[in-house]
């Protein structure tokens, strides 16, 4: 295998959450992944805050977003995403986790503070202050795993 083979689904994965895992045969995981990933953004009412956020209407991506629904979505999205490169059949370095790992807790904590937090005074919403949040997860995530992988 190709390490192609690992960026190949880790962009499937971004795609939908399960996609990766088909492509890898693991098909009851990735129809689980699927359904898991519909059934949130469903819930959540995860497609008109995205609609409405691409239009700039963040009060109102706000008020339809149901909070305790989307707050499952970062672990499920970047779990996948590093189940999908770990499936993939390459073999992945120590701790290639972390990145992914750093990302789902930022991204939860992101969307916590998206009804409230304002960027250069503008509120950002459940859409793109959470996807802001992941550019600290990866950061952090890829240092603590430079330092861990000196130590081993």
């Amino acid at each position: 295998m190709r390490k192609e083979k690992v960026i190949e689904n880790i962009l499937w994965s971004i795609a939908l959450p399960g996609f990766a895992q088909l492509l890898n045969k693991r098909y009851l995981k990735g129809f689980f992944f699927i359904g898991l990933e519909f059934l949130i953004n469903i819930q959540a009412n995860f497609n008109e805050a995205i609609f409405l956020s691409f239009y700039g209407r963040i009060q109102e991506a706000i008020e339809v977003t149901n909070f305790q629904w989307l707050m499952f979505y970062p672990c499920l999205y970047f779990f996948a995403m590093w189940d999908a490169c770990r499936d993939s059949g390459v073999k992945v370095p120590l701790f290639t986790y972390l990145p992914f790992v750093f990302s789902a807790y930022f991204v939860t904590v992101g969307l916590i503070l998206s009804p409230e937090v304002k960027v250069f005074g503008k509120l950002l919403g459940p859409v793109w202050l959470p996807m802001l949040f992941v550019i600290p997860g990866v950061t952090i995530g890829f240092v603590l795993k430079k330092i861990l992988s000196n130590f081993t």
